[in-house]
């Protein structure tokens, strides 16, 4: 007769390692998977590079966008970066995506219009209204001097601070608070750009406007369709309009008061 005790001490025995073998993997797992999530969210593969050269030639090009400056910065800016992880993959596609809180990263295409209209120079000082995820501010800054942006959504602003730091964009400011209001510390701004739709154009963005500058605002309802305007201001400081195309934004969101 076997004995009993015998008989438990090998099946423990065998437990034992089982359960050696089990955390041994879980934790090769959580290491790889620490690995994963620290470098390949700041890696920019020759894959993303060829996905953004296809977006310019086929997105932007096609529909007629030609200032090679507005070209080069979309193609320099990694877009998969400035959207959640799990969006990468969609980065480069002719669609906005969402980025939380009911935000999105505007179509690549919008993208390079707003900053094509605004005829950005490297001497200019930007204003955007409408931080977001940091992309828009991230294009503008390969062409311009300096760039302020302000973000109403905390968590979005802090975060979009600390990835366009991480990535080495150094002549990007963000702030968060009501955009609404500019950014008035460093104004007059030789161009601004407003990523989020108002009913009606804000009398404080029209007063940062420098004197010959331009601003690019989606103006209309929200939830509605608005219209892309183009605002210009001559060097007397008259104001023209111009209406460039239907599109939809989020609506600007206001500090309520």
């Amino acid at each position: 007769m076997l004995n009993s005790r015998h008989i438990v001490f090998k099946l423990t025995g065998a437990s034992l390692k089982l359960l050696f073998v089990f955390f041994l993997f879980s934790y090769a797992s959580l290491f790889f998977c620490h690995l994963s999530y620290c470098f390949p969210r700041h890696e920019d593969s020759q894959h993303y590079k060829k996905l953004r050269h296809k977006m310019v030639s086929q997105q932007i090009e096609d529909r007629n966008i030609y200032n090679q400056k507005v070209l080069q910065a979309m193609r320099d800016v990694p877009r998969h970066l400035f959207v959640p992880e799990r969006r990468q993959r969609s980065a480069y596609g002719d669609f906005p995506l969402p980025i939380g809180y009911g935000q999105t990263i505007s179509q690549p295409y919008i993208v390079a219009l707003m900053t094509d209209l605004l005829k950005p120079e490297k001497d200019d000082i930007a204003l955007e209204v409408g931080t977001g995820s940091g992309y828009q501010a991230a294009v503008l800054s390969k062409i311009v001097k300096k760039i302020y942006t302000v973000e109403i959504i905390a968590p979005l602003g802090e975060a979009a601070e600390k990835r366009v730091n991480e990535l080495g964009y150094k002549n990007i400011t963000v702030k968060v608070g009501d955009g609404y209001f500019g950014w008035e510390q460093y104004a007059p701004f030789d161009c601004i750009i407003v990523t989020a739709a108002s009913d009606h154009i804000p009398p404080p963005l029209i007063k940062q406007l420098k004197n010959g500058g331009k601003m690019a605002i989606p103006v209309g309802m929200p939830f509605h369709v608005q219209k892309l305007m183009l605002i210009e201001k001559s060097e007397k400081g008259e104001i023209r309009i111009k209406n460039i195309l239907p599109v939809r934004f989020v609506p600007l969101r206001r500090v309520q008061r």
